[in-house]
């Protein structure tokens, strides 16, 4: 697997943790708001983050993408 699907899955493990929910639910969470792109496009700077800001940059992502789609 390519370093960036690992970050993925940590990132998807770390926010899963983080807020309780189940993988099927951060997946479907992660889809609406396209987080997976997200991600894979922020690889180079999340990457060398900690989980805490990880989970809170995701958090801020999804916050801007539901204020666009509303």
């Amino acid at each position: 697997m390519s370093k960036e699907g690992n970050f993925l899955i940590y990132c998807i493990e770390s926010y899963k943790s983080a807020k309780g929910l189940t993988g099927q639910q951060v997946s479907d969470l992660f889809s609406k708001y396209r987080v997976w792109d997200y991600i894979y496009s922020c690889f180079e700077a999340l990457h060398t983050t900690g989980e805490n800001y990880i989970v809170e940059d995701i958090d801020v992502y999804i916050e801007a993408r539901h204020s666009t789609m509303e």
